[in-house]
């Protein structure tokens, strides 16, 4: 896509999910679904929380040895590489997908070890079948426990990047550097968007 402003237009990110075309020029994009979960402090977690906001969402376990390790050095870089006011609106949700074992008080000790701000990078959990409705409706990620993997579940590498009406614009790979280095480029592109965005609707 194309945004143009005055004589300048510059690329914006694509928009993922379904869609609907209502009229030309009119088209209603998917969006993430209202969810309910609990984090890492033992408090509730909603949509409320994150209206208005942009995500940056993944899926792991804290006994994961395969590629949640990396996945979390990745994206504690990426609070530590977002530690701007700029930001502020930027939210990190990390979904176990072993609630079972990820209780809140796992959870909180797992997020310490990331040094992760409790502000800003909520580590999420509830019922199984809530979070994994949620990550394959929400955000097309499947995960499914199986014996036969790894530490005994199967989820996604991806890094999902959501904007402030709920809109998925985009995936990476979290255990690659370079895909990370892709997701702050187009999190700035976002930005710029909503900028040009916000000026064109007050003239």
């Amino acid at each position: 896509l194309l945004l143009g402003t005055g004589e300048h237009s510059f690329k914006t990110l694509p928009y993922y999910g379904p869609r609907e075309a209502n009229a030309p020029g009119d088209t209603t994009y998917f969006t993430v679904p209202e969810f309910a979960f609990v984090d890492q402090d033992g408090q509730p977690f909603t949509q409320a929380d994150v209206d208005g906001k942009i995500r940056i969402v993944d899926f792991f376990f804290t006994r994961c040895t395969t590629i949640c390790p990396r996945m979390g050095a990745q994206m504690q870089q990426l609070q530590l590489r977002l530690d701007d006011p700029a930001y502020d609106d930027v939210l990190f949700l990390s979904h176990t997908v072993d609630p079972e074992h990820d209780t809140p008080e796992v959870l909180k000790e797992y997020a310490g070890r990331l040094e992760a701000d409790p502000k800003r990078w909520k580590f999420l959990t509830g019922a199984k079948a809530d979070i994994y409705l949620h990550g394959a409706d929400g955000y097309f990620l499947a995960s499914r426990e199986d014996v036969m993997a790894p530490d005994g579940f199967l989820h996604s590498e991806m890094f999902v990047l959501v904007d402030r009406e709920g809109h998925i614009r985009g995936y990476y790979d979290g255990t690659k550097t370079e895909e990370v280095d892709e997701l702050l480029s187009d999190l700035k592109m976002l930005l710029k968007e909503e900028k040009v965005r916000a000026k064109q609707q007050a003239r």
